[in-house]
């Protein structure tokens, strides 16, 4: 990776300088680099290259007239696919953006390329991959799989042509920018406090805990309890206020009762690290409550309506997990630094996008103002000369009102102001910054829809599932978290390794237990047991044999229990992976993730490590009755 100074050094390189724009009078301009374009430069491969069109002799590759002269020989050589003549791979992803060895050059190479590449393609691809791999080694790049397995890879669930997306839009808070969670929820957690305290709450003793939850579980308001269920629903593990339940007692209170997030009433899904604040006051306030400690004049309280009054008190520092609450964006405005994490990466992925010929959104819950800090501080001290944070962007959309901003259409307003001032408008067009407005005003602004569009963000609700299932959009999810939980997956592989070999040591036992038993059962039913030699053991014999089996697998039993109930401990003691829910089955977390998100990461700037043109393939999805693993031996050998 390269260190931030040498980042910077490289983004500047990537722009030549311009002079400053003369200074002029009148009307208050338009909001800063708004409508500024990227400093001019020579495009790049991929935009020079003439695009195949579906109209008249443009179609025919090797026809061109003086409107198709181009710059560098090299523009002779390649052809990019466009949507008139874009047709769907074996993969079912369609080839808009692929490119293509033109038509002339492949007659001058020898029909289909068969006097230079001649041979089986089966060896000349093992060849060329070979000879691959070392030149990226020279160049000292990462390899594929070095990238796709590490904390910082990007992991596809569904196939996605990354040269098929027109344009790419972006959440801002927690996906643009990442805030340090301790100093931002500490913060929201502080304010929520004191308005249950003006409320007559007792909280004077109460201090923020971000390791009591994680993303992914699921508040059960009517039990006062925070659950985390299997991908079916089943709950694994839950906690009663601030305190852990035992297997028995999830057992005994839910039984067979599954989670069923349709049921708002009840449950309440912790889909972004904006809900560890409301999450860790709501279960502190169930202590407080069972401890009889809740004044009377405060009424009579169930768990339910305890969960309204902390989200009440919340709601005044968040709405739709934005912090609104006047005097505490002033107070984030005024420290950006304390609250946001830099990323010096960000910029030079984003760059890249842009000039692979992605249109970039940015759509944001956030007003105009705060927006306008943060991105400034989060993104121009790492831009080139001249380029502030807004000239990365097709379009600025901000306070957008997500989710409704995927399925209604709110009022579109333009931002005409550095101050803000804004003006009603019925069009959004490019380069434009507008409040409100909706997700289908975008389609039509820039004429492009569904599956050429990718969105990421970092809400499983807000972001992703909602323009997924209403638009069909391509969707991407943040998790940062992603990163910690890679690197204690790494660390505690010998330790599941050891868990897993007891585990296969019982099922033998066990299975030599059973057909022992069976066989006795069939003896005092006076029937022959499964085999002859199983029918001709001496009834001591047997017996003996099952009692040694029996207290083996009790001695199992007392080993394997605590490493399973610590399994995971070294992402969250409590509550173990964030990926999974127990040691085999993924958690309802990534049941959402697998459902919604066509890929996952950890940050945006992972994408500076794919380029814009990667073809992401879903992983090898493992079947009970199919033990072998094609992907997984490659992996050993490549080793």
């Amino acid at each position: 990776m390269a260190d931030a100074a040498e980042l910077v050094r490289l983004l500047r390189l990537r722009a030549t300088p311009r002079p400053s724009p003369p200074q002029r009078s009148g009307p208050s301009p338009r909001p800063q680099r708004l409508l500024r374009a990227l400093p001019r430069r020579r495009p790049p491969l991929s935009l020079r290259c003439r695009a195949l069109d579906a109209s008249g002799p443009a179609a025919v590759e090797g026809e061109r007239g003086e409107e198709d002269v181009f710059e560098d020989e090299e523009e002779y050589y390649f052809s990019v696919t466009s949507s008139g003549l874009s047709q769907v791979d074996y993969l079912g992803q369609s080839t808009r953006g692929d490119l293509n060895v033109r038509r002339e050059r492949l007659e001058a190479l020898g029909g289909n390329g068969e006097s230079t590449l001649h041979g089986p393609i089966e060896e000349i691809a093992w060849k060329e991959a070979e000879e691959a791999e070392t030149l990226l080694h020279d160049l000292g790049i990462a390899d594929p799989f070095s990238v796709r397995h590490s904390p910082r890879g990007i992991f596809c669930t569904r196939t996605l042509n990354l040269r098929s997306i027109s344009v790419i839009g972006y959440d801002m808070d927690y996906t643009l920018i990442h805030y340090n969670v301790m100093a931002w929820e500490e913060r929201a957690y502080d304010y929520g406090m004191d308005n249950l305290k003006s409320m007559g709450f007792p909280v004077d003793d109460l201090k923020f805990d971000p390791d009591l939850v994680i993303r992914g579980l699921i508040i059960d308001k009517e039990k006062g309890n925070l659950v985390k269920p299997d991908r079916f629903g089943y709950i694994k593990r839950a906690m009663h206020g601030t305190q852990m339940l035992s297997t028995p007692s999830v057992s005994e209170i839910y039984g067979r009762e599954l989670v069923d997030l349709r049921k708002e009433s009840r449950w309440e899904f912790l889909n972004t690290l904006f809900s560890v604040s409301e999450a860790v006051m709501f279960m502190q306030m169930v202590d407080k409550l069972d401890q009889g400690l809740v004044p009377a004049e405060l009424g009579p309280l169930d768990y339910k309506g305890l969960y309204n009054a902390v989200s009440k008190a919340l709601f005044r520092a968040h709405v739709e997990g934005q912090l609104k609450l006047v005097d505490m964006q002033r107070e984030i405005m005024a420290e950006p630094e304390r609250f946001v994490e830099p990323d010096p990466e960000l910029p030079l992925a984003l760059l890249d996008q842009k000039e692979a010929g992605k249109k970039l959104l940015l759509i944001t819950n956030s007003d105009y103002h705060y927006t306008n800090k943060m991105m400034n501080h989060a993104f121009n001290r790492f831009l080139p000369n001249d380029v502030g944070w807004s000239d990365l962007f097709e379009m600025v959309i901000v306070s957008a009102r997500k989710p409704e901003f995927f399925q209604l259409s709110h009022p579109l307003y333009e931002v005409v102001t550095d101050d803000g001032l804004m003006h009603p408008c019925f069009k959004a067009n490019s380069g434009g910054l507008y409040s409100g407005g909706s997700a289908q005003m975008v389609e039509k602004s820039l004429n492009i829809h569904g599956d050429e569009i990718l969105y990421v963000g970092d809400h499983i609700y807000t972001d992703v599932s909602q323009s997924k299932v209403h638009l069909r959009w391509r969707t991407a999810l943040i998790c940062r978290e992603l990163e910690d939980e890679f690197d204690a997956l790494v660390q505690s592989h010998g330790q599941i390794e050891k868990l897993v070999s007891l585990i296969q040591q019982k099922e033998i036992v066990g299975d030599l237990f059973n057909q022992l038993r069976l066989a006795q059962q069939r003896r005092s039913n006076s029937r022959p047991a499964q085999t002859l030699a199983a029918t001709c053991m001496d009834d001591q014999e047997l017996t003996e044999s099952m009692q040694k089996l029996l207290i083996v697998m009790q001695r199992l039993d007392e080993k394997i229990g605590p490493m399973l109930e610590s399994d995971g401990e070294l992402f969250n003691k409590r509550w173990g992976w964030l990926s999974r829910a127990g040691l085999w089955d993924k958690s309802h977390l990534t049941r959402q993730i697998e459902k919604y998100a066509d890929i996952y990461t950890s940050r945006v700037s992972n994408f500076l490590h794919y380029t814009p043109f990667m073809y992401f393939q879903s992983q090898e999805q493992t079947l009970a009755h199919d033990a072998h693993s094609y992907f997984r031996e490659e992996s050993i050998k490549a080793q």
